[in-house]
């Protein structure tokens, strides 16, 4: 359970940017609906010195914590991993995973628990982080449905994605405009539900997830703060 929520904290072909990567920082509050277990979390996306970005996740929770960050570079308006890394403690074994995108040689290497990563490197590939920033830009764009190639441990998977609708969301920066998106799920192959909300003011940026396990169980994050370029998110 704690794993689940963690995991949902973490959340966000080639993907073509038509505007430009906006900086942003936020904070959110995490819930479970059954039991009184909260968490937090912080997720920020900014420049480096040397024109790359940087994308970084922290969470907590009771003993637990996760960490994970991602740099990439914008090659013809496409993003292009760079390296990921990811560990999570607290949570009986930890988990630990180090991968680097290497464009030239065409090759992913890296590290999972320990097992050596060895994987071709294709174009339009994002890493489980990267790929957030993917969705975000391609809802901003007016797109419907969107799937991305995902490298998931030693892996590439497919990550596909609809969007529902518009929808207010009323979080503790106050009530924000946003589009209400779901991830899409074989319903033979799996029960979980995903429902993620960006704000359309402010970047599209992550205000609110909400996930259904398979067991039932249902969970939620919600924006507490946040700033894009630097401006502070205000809600209506």
């Amino acid at each position: 359970m704690l794993r689940a929520l963690l995991f949902a904290l973490a959340l966000f072909s080639t993907s073509v940017f038509a505007g430009e990567l906006k900086p942003f920082s936020a904070s959110y509050t995490a819930d479970w609906k059954q039991l009184p277990i909260s968490g937090s979390a912080e997720r920020s996306l900014k420049t480096r010195d040397d024109g790359t970005w940087q994308l970084s996740f922290n969470a907590s929770m009771l003993v637990a914590s996760l960490n994970e960050e991602s740099t990439f570079r914008m090659d013809e308006a496409a993003i292009k991993p760079l390296s990921y890394t990811f560990e999570r403690s607290g949570l009986g074994k930890g988990k630990k995973i180090e991968q680097t995108f290497n464009w030239e040689a065409k090759q992913i290497t890296g590290s999972d628990r320990g097992d050596p990563i060895k994987l071709p490197l294709n174009a339009g590939l994002l890493d489980k982080s990267t790929y957030q920033i993917a969705l975000q830009n391609d809802v901003a764009e007016g797109k419907k449905t969107m799937s991305y190639q995902v490298i998931d441990g030693d892996e590439v998977e497919t990550y596909d994605f609809r969007v529902l609708g518009q929808e207010a969301v009323n979080t503790k920066a106050g009530m924000i405009d946003a589009i209400k998106v779901e991830r899409v799920r074989d319903p033979t192959q799996s029960k979980r539900k995903t429902t993620l909300w960006f704000a359309k003011d402010w970047g599209y940026l992550l205000v609110a997830l909400n996930q259904v396990e398979k067991d039932g169980k249902e969970y939620q994050i919600m924006l507490q703060e946040g700033t894009v370029e630097g401006k502070t998110v205000k809600g209506k």
